[in-house]
């Protein structure tokens, strides 16, 4: 009897031996699951895989290395609306896409324009929603800047815009940071037109394509409000044509991810890419 009851314990004993065995044995197996899960590749992918952190400060694209002779225009859009549509009209003619950045004031005061342009395939980016200086505002104001624009375009027209053009070109490593943070791509330009000084005609056309940074990857900065920028557009167009450019939307220029920034905010893609 004491020999069946000793044996009966060592039974439980034992028993209980193996399930702790197999117990440990099944999170050994499943941390270890976890572990190389962590590093495969798929998971990697919501890592960060784009730099735009350059000697301690954050920058913007400005404009992108590659080997194909395109550049893009794009135009800011904030006040006027006098020339949008003779603008357009010429865009239409030359089949050329680019890029309105707009500000929220603009996307509600000419919200049949904003829906326009996007039916015709250009990019809509966005300009901020009051036309700040951006590097003054806290996080919260700059999340609430581009957010408030973001909203109006996607009502009007269903798209979520992924460009984003600091007002003035003013920013700081905040700016950059949140813009990146809400899945914006930090856009500037090498380029100037500086049709916003009203010089005249033939120095937009002379600023454009004589500029000393006008190359493969360019980002052409004009407004749609400017006084000279409809009679400069065609000859810029066809100019920058004759000279063996290809002239694209920003959203076809940049890379989308596995880059980096230049000093220069030039944008460089990890890797070359493939032919």
């Amino acid at each position: 009897m004491k020999f069946r009851k000793r044996l009966s314990e060592n039974a439980l004993f034992w028993s209980a031996l193996i399930l702790l065995a197999i117990g440990a044995a099944t999170t050994f197996y499943q941390q270890g699951t976890l572990a190389a899960a962590v590093g495969s590749p798929s998971i990697l992918q919501s890592v960060q895989t784009a730099d735009h952190h350059v000697k301690d400060r954050e920058l913007p694209i400005y404009c992108v290395q590659t080997s194909k002779p395109q550049v893009a225009l794009s135009f800011d859009a904030a006040w006027g609306n006098e020339d949008t549509m003779q603008l357009m009209d010429i865009l239409a003619r030359h089949n050329v896409k680019v890029t309105f950045f707009m500000t929220g004031g603009w996307v509600e005061k000419y919200p049949d324009d904003v829906k326009y342009i996007a039916s015709q395939g250009h990019d809509l980016g966005n300009h901020s929603e009051n036309h700040k200086n951006m590097s003054q505002l806290s996080d919260e104001e700059i999340r609430s800047e581009l957010q408030k624009v973001h909203d109006k375009v996607k009502e009007l027209t269903g798209q979520d815009m992924i460009l984003f053009r600091p007002p003035y070109g003013d920013y700081d490593d905040q700016v950059v940071s949140v813009s990146r943070e809400m899945n914006y791509y930090p856009v500037q330009w090498d380029v100037d037109s500086l049709d916003w000084k009203d010089y005249g005609t033939d120095s937009i056309i002379s600023t454009v394509l004589n500029h000393k940074h006008l190359g493969d990857g360019s980002i052409i900065l004009m407004h749609n409000g400017a006084k000279y920028t409809p009679s400069a557009l065609e000859q810029i167009i066809t100019g920058l044509q004759n000279a063996g450019y290809e002239l694209v939307p920003i959203s076809q220029l940049i890379y989308r991810d596995h880059y980096h920034i230049d000093h220069e905010g030039r944008q460089i893609p990890d890797q070359a890419p493939s032919a």
